[in-house]
């Protein structure tokens, strides 16, 4: 059963998944914190390459099933134009001020 954006239990998380829904690139950069890091699959990713190839030139779409980690680690299905949907897991690196200074994906 997909869990509501708006349920998500960490404020940053959610803010994260409605920026990637809503297509929302100015307030998903607001999100990260200065140095922000990624990895795909186990391999480190520059940032702003990435999330314009896989989330927003490509329309990306988070559909949350599962959190765990004080809703800071997600099982959800992703899409995007390119690869169609896929089963995926993210965690996130929260810092004190709010803000992600880390997030993994890759497939579940």
């Amino acid at each position: 059963m997909t869990i509501q954006p708006a349920k998500l239990s960490d404020p940053a998380v959610r803010a994260f998944v409605n920026a990637v829904n809503s297509h929302d690139r100015e307030g998903f950069m607001a999100l990260l914190a200065p140095g922000a890091t990624m990895s795909d699959d186990g391999s480190d990713r520059d940032l702003a390459e990435w999330i314009d190839q896989e989330i927003f030139s490509t329309h990306g779409h988070l559909e949350v099933d599962n959190e765990s980690s004080g809703g800071r680690a997600l099982l959800a299905r992703y899409r995007n134009d390119t690869w169609g949907e896929m089963r995926t897991k993210w965690t996130f690196t929260v810092e004190d001020d709010g803000r992600i200074s880390r997030f993994e994906t890759g497939q579940a």
